[in-house]
């Protein structure tokens, strides 16, 4: 499930929210973990805030997806509620990513951690 997940975002098929966070919980144990986003305005968010956003981005960095794959993992409100609305103030998480990608993601701490199988 997890293989095919990524191959699909790798090779730009279209994925919903719901399904990422399926997962992403089969496949990882979720801890609350404050992380900011954002060069020149980062958004702090604290442990147990914006958690899709969290678990979204700790699980697109541990499997080395670039920045158009990682917005994909949003799904809809990537597409819709943000693409279609350039200037709206929403998605906020989303919205810091595409202006500055991986280098304004700082975790303190480790959000995912894989499941052990049996």
């Amino acid at each position: 499930m997890l293989n095919h997940f990524i191959d699909r975002v790798k090779a730009g098929q279209v994925v919903d929210f719901q399904e990422t966070m399926a997962v992403i919980a089969a496949a990882y144990d979720y801890q609350p973990t404050e992380f900011s986003n954002g060069i020149q305005q980062p958004l702090v968010n604290e442990a147990g805030c914006n958690e899709g956003s969290c678990k979204i981005f700790a699980f697109a960095r541990l499997h080395g997806l670039d920045q158009t794959q990682t917005l994909a993992l949003f799904g809809d409100y990537y597409r819709k509620d943000v693409l279609e609305n350039p200037d709206g103030n929403d998605h906020q998480n989303i919205r810091n990513f595409m202006r500055d990608g991986w280098d304004g993601i700082v975790f303190k701490g480790e959000a995912l951690k894989a499941k052990h199988a049996g």
